[in-house]
């Protein structure tokens, strides 16, 4: 029979306040959970370090504000699952796991435990929102040209290591002063978000969308090779092409013209983003609202 318990840890600062425990190896774990503010290792570290008092075979962190699913060890019947929150901020859900039942002083310590986990974790909530936003633009809400940077060159690094392939894709939306003058800056921002959800509803989960600057936006296909990068550009185009912006009264269309490069043996960063921004004003050139391949 399997043996599955939902337990909801809210910790606020008055509750720990009656929690704090004067237990030596608590303030050992506790000390240890100091030492980083990355989610895999403090769930990691917090296992090991209670594996003495509660011994375990495996757990599961899921934690849906990341999109983070982290788990180590076996699965078995029997588990104590728990949604942590830091007053009225989620901190993610931790499942314990092993062959045989909790004990209810076990489960005691375990919850007394988990106290000494909330804190950290909420570090790592504060620190990891914060990466998000300086890596986030704040009007289209996909990356910023610094993560983009970023990303490519680790991306870059992969590839050549592990002799993969690697494409982008440039894209600038048409006539978007035009759109900008006559309509407003209101209007064109609304552009902006519309043309960043419409890529973002054709690329696939593992390809990554960044705006690059202006009207620009700039694709990241890890581990495709040129013909596939042109598929998925074209993918995009049609996404935008396909949809109309209802702005007030007026019902405007949106094209936007795509250029794929992909990488060569001896590219930088700066010579494959330059060679699909090539590409892509080969498409304005060619009449706009088209896919062209550098």
């Amino acid at each position: 029979m399997i043996n599955k318990s939902a337990h909801l840890a809210i910790v606020s600062k008055n509750t720990l306040e009656t929690k704090k425990s004067v237990d030596l190896n608590d303030y050992f774990i506790s000390s240890a959970l100091q030492t980083t503010l990355e989610f895999n290792e403090l769930i990691a570290i917090f296992s090991n370090k209670i594996q003495s008092t509660i011994p375990h075979s495996g757990y599961e962190y899921e934690n849906e504000t990341f999109g983070l699913s982290i788990n180590s060890g076996i699965a078995t019947r029997h588990s104590f699952t728990y949604a942590l929150k830091f007053e009225d901020q989620s901190l993610g859900e931790l499942k314990i796991m092993r062959n045989s039942r909790f004990l209810q002083a076990e489960i005691k310590k375990l919850e007394t435990l988990l106290v000494l986990l909330c804190y950290p974790l909420r570090n790592a909530t504060l620190f990891h929102h914060a990466l998000k936003m300086a890596y986030t633009d704040p009007l289209t809400k996909v990356s910023n040209r610094t993560a983009f940077n970023d990303t490519l060159n680790r991306e870059l690094q992969l590839a050549k290591r592990n002799h993969r392939q690697l494409s982008v894709i440039f894209l600038d939306i048409d006539h978007f002063k035009v759109l900008n003058d006559s309509y407003g800056h209101a209007c064109g921002d609304f552009a902006l978000s519309s043309v960043a959800s419409w890529i973002k509803q054709a690329i696939r989960e593992t390809d990554i969308v960044f705006r690059y600057g202006g009207e620009e936006f700039v694709v990241v296909l890890s581990d495709t090779n040129k013909e596939g990068a042109e598929i998925i550009a074209e993918r995009i185009r049609n996404e935008i092409n396909s949809h109309t912006l209802a702005y007030g009264t007026n019902v405007l269309d949106i094209t936007a013209s795509l250029g794929v490069s992909t990488l060569q043996v001896d590219d930088t960063g700066t010579s494959l983003v330059q060679r699909a921004d090539h590409a892509m004003y080969l498409a304005k050139q060619n009449g706009r609202n088209q896919v062209k391949a550098a």
